[in-house]
């Protein structure tokens, strides 16, 4: 019984490192998708916010580090959308906004596929480590009996 529970043991541990990593790598993912998500909403509102301005009107465009450079938009009703692998088209603001939500909406799919998958591993990761918690204990209290049993000069 001691061996079998000390093999248990060994395959619930290796099994719990395994989902760890499988719980980091979607909470690595899950982070992504939502940096993804802020970055497309953001463009969502800018250019909702475009759309209502007037050409020559003042712009301040970020250029990183908290930092602006000053600016007058030409047109309100053609942007340039990333269309992916580095290539950019020019749309209106109307099939760009499209894009985005779009883009928005896979995103939020992908998003609630991630957090579902991380649940079930986060729940697997705790069955294991109340397994391991029993294991260890049936193990630690074979490895007593066994050590009385030498002790009193019993095989």
């Amino acid at each position: 019984m001691a061996d079998s529970d000390r093999e248990a043991f060994r395959s619930v541990a290796v099994e719990l490192q395994i989902l760890e990593g499988t719980a980091e790598t979607l909470q690595s993912r899950l982070s992504f998708v939502n940096a993804a998500l802020t970055e497309l909403n953001i463009a969502r509102m800018t250019l909702e916010g475009v759309e209502k301005e007037t050409p020559d009107a003042p712009l301040f465009v970020p250029i990183g580090g908290g930092s602006f450079i000053k600016a007058k938009l030409e047109s309100n009703d053609r942007v340039i959308v990333g269309a992916g692998a580095g290539v950019s088209v020019e749309r209106s603001t109307g099939e760009a906004m499209e894009t985005l939500k779009n883009r928005i909406t896979e995103l939020e799919k992908t998003r609630t596929s991630i957090q579902q998958q991380l649940m079930q591993v986060v729940g697997r990761v705790q069955e294991d480590r109340e397994r391991l918690q029993v294991l260890s204990a049936r193990v630690s209290q074979a490895g007593r009996k066994t050590g009385v049993s030498e002790a009193q000069g019993r095989p």
